[in-house]
């Protein structure tokens, strides 16, 4: 069972219509049980990071989704629930997150032609040898955002994008848990087929 995490922050209603055109069975739940019962797990995430986290400790859900991290059940964060994957964020103040991944969310550089927040969609550059190395040329996803990861471990960032000429990682991952740093539920049939590849991970281990 997928478990897609609402704690009042989530994009739930473009994520299920998502899920059901792809024809997935999931629930949509708080309950820490269902969380440590489920075999795929889907953190989406809008707002800021540490009123995001204190509803997660709120619902009892950090520990739940740290455990199934542990024992191998894949995770998928969305967005903001992508920058809970790492080690803290630096928005509004200093925040712990999930610590799944190594790493720090920071603001997005405001030294370039690019406003802030990065809204729209982009092109995403797929890195090394992954589950997205052949995503068709010049795919774009759609961002909403104003910080971003930030990591020492380069291996763990699968595709970057460019902003203000830097580059922004848009895909993360470190063994079953991974992170969109986009919104695939609307970023039409490449966010699809990008959510896809997400259970196609669970699916073959």
């Amino acid at each position: 069972m997928i478990a897609v995490i609402d704690y009042g922050r989530g994009n739930l209603f473009s994520l299920s219509q998502a899920l059901q055109h792809l024809n997935t069975c999931y629930q949509v739940t708080n309950d820490p049980e269902d969380v440590a019962r489920a075999t795929q797990i889907i953190l989406p995430g809008v707002g800021a990071f540490g009123d995001g986290m204190r509803e997660l400790n709120r619902s009892g859900l950090v520990i739940p989704i740290q455990d199934a991290a542990r024992r191998g059940v894949w995770i998928l964060g969305i967005c903001l629930g992508m920058q809970f994957l790492v080690d803290s964020s630096e928005e509004f103040g200093d925040h712990k997150g999930l610590g799944l991944i190594p790493g720090r969310t920071r603001k997005l550089s405001t030294n370039g032609f690019s406003r802030v927040p990065n809204v729209g969609w982009r092109w995403l550059h797929p890195k090394g040898n992954n589950f997205l190395s052949d995503l068709a040329p010049k795919t774009m996803a759609y961002f909403v955002h104003s910080f971003a990861v930030q990591t020492d471990f380069k291996e763990s960032v699968l595709a970057n994008i460019k902003f203000n000429d830097e580059d922004i990682p848009a895909v993360i991952r470190r063994d079953n848990v991974i992170g969109y740093q986009f919104h695939p539920e609307k970023s039409g049939p490449a966010g699809l087929e990008l959510i896809q590849r997400f259970l196609r991970c669970s699916c073959e281990g």
